[in-house]
């Protein structure tokens, strides 16, 4: 059993706050998005699923972009390059397959910009 209360939040870059959670073969981030937030274009070679819990969130994957709304998943493939903003503020849960083991040291800048780019 895991407690997100539990969970230190983390702020990588403006507007997005974080908690992080793995398993043995996930890995969960439970995000607080402030409305105007932009996540920079960047890839990984794990697949990402996107649970929009509140708010909407556009989110682009290989060029097309999608409005996501409370209560939608969307899917993001390996290697995909993608980016988003916060069109109000959201709360959003990413699933990513394999363990994001980057993640195991806690949210950075360089991780989550793109700076990154594995």
């Amino acid at each position: 059993m895991m407690d997100w209360s539990a969970v230190e939040e983390q702020t990588p870059i403006p507007g997005f706050h974080g908690k992080v959670l793995h398993t043995d073969s996930m890995s969960f981030v439970l995000w607080r998005i402030d409305a105007g937030a932009s996540l920079p274009e960047h890839r990984h070679v794990h697949e990402q699923v996107i649970h929009m819990l509140d708010g909407t969130f556009e989110a682009t994957v290989d060029g097309r972009t999608e409005t996501l709304h409370a209560g939608m998943v969307s899917a993001i493939p390996s290697n995909a390059l993608h980016s988003g903003r916060a069109l109000t503020d959201c709360r959003i849960l990413d699933a990513f397959s394999p363990v994001r083991e980057d993640y195991r040291h806690g949210l950075t800048s360089g991780v989550i910009s793109g700076v990154s780019k594995g």
